[in-house]
């Protein structure tokens, strides 16, 4: 029997001390990176960054690491502290009738928190839109300082596998994705 997934579900490849997200950026910001083992310029600290728990929701984003300036794919180990607190002081992007009171609830949530969470389709090995859906996470201010100075413990480029995934895919061999794709199951909390 297939496993019934809920609506939102945060899914990840995680340690009992680390969870992996997912960037993509232009080679420069990804070199300088992985060079210093967390980001420093070309990043911009002063922008949002966003985050992905899934390699395919990734995958979809960047294109198989072809979209320009998205050609590179980090694969970043952040502490899970790291990622409670970032759950605990984030907003949700959209209003939501069923967790804010009303939109001025909702709007001083966005103003105050300097975490956005937004809930998109996850997407199946062709990238087509689930039914399901999967955490992006922006980070903000104290968020974007936390990310970069405490919470990274690895970084891992991997644009060689999302593209080698994304050539079987283009050449329908759906069946050997499956022992290339990372192993993520439901984060808990």
């Amino acid at each position: 029997m297939k496993e019934e997934i809920p609506a939102r579900q945060i899914r990840a490849l995680y340690t009992e001390t680390t969870i992996r997200v997912y960037q993509a950026y232009a080679p420069a910001i990804a070199d300088a990176a992985l060079k210093a083992g967390t980001f420093v310029p070309p990043f911009k600290r002063e922008r949002m960054t966003w985050i992905k728990p899934s390699f395919l929701w990734m995958a979809y984003r960047c294109g198989w690491a072809a979209k320009p300036g998205q050609e590179r794919v980090l694969a970043l180990d952040i502490t899970r502290e790291g990622f409670a607190w970032a759950l605990e002081h984030a907003a949700l992007s959209h209003y939501d009738a069923d967790v804010h009171p009303d939109r001025e609830a909702w709007q001083n949530d966005v103003k105050t928190s300097p975490v956005r969470i937004q809930w998109d389709p996850e997407r199946s090995i062709r990238l087509g839109p689930l039914k399901h859906r999967s955490l992006q996470m922006g980070l903000s201010g104290v968020a974007v300082d936390r990310y970069v100075d405490k919470w990274i413990t690895a970084i891992t480029d991997v644009t060689p596998v999302m593209r080698e995934i994304g050539a079987l895919v283009a050449a329908n061999r759906i069946e050997d994705t499956e022992a290339l794709l990372p192993a993520e199951r439901p984060y808990p909390g």
